[in-house]
């Protein structure tokens, strides 16, 4: 069984992880945000009827990383509150 010291170095292990993956996180918003834009530009002017639909779901998908960036900061928070009652 890990002593105290093991697990809040797992733990820390564990938020490093984490942190690494909110700049992952940042990119890929970066990413399709740069797309949505780009779909934007070349699409003005056409009378394509989904286009809207189109825009709105680049959208979309940023606002779920938006979603998962702070579900994971929450969890890093909890993570850290677990190591500090230890």
């Amino acid at each position: 069984m890990a002593n105290i010291d093991e697990i809040r170095a797992g733990i820390g292990r564990a938020n490093q992880q984490a942190t690494e993956s909110l700049g992952a996180l940042r990119h890929a918003r970066q990413a399709i945000q740069e797309a949505g834009a780009a779909f934007a530009q070349n699409i003005y002017g056409t009378a394509q009827n989904d286009a809207d639909d189109a825009r709105a779901r680049f959208a979309a998908a940023s606002e779920k990383i938006d979603e998962v960036e702070q579900a994971l900061q929450i969890a890093m928070q909890s993570a850290d509150d677990v190591a500090g009652r230890l």
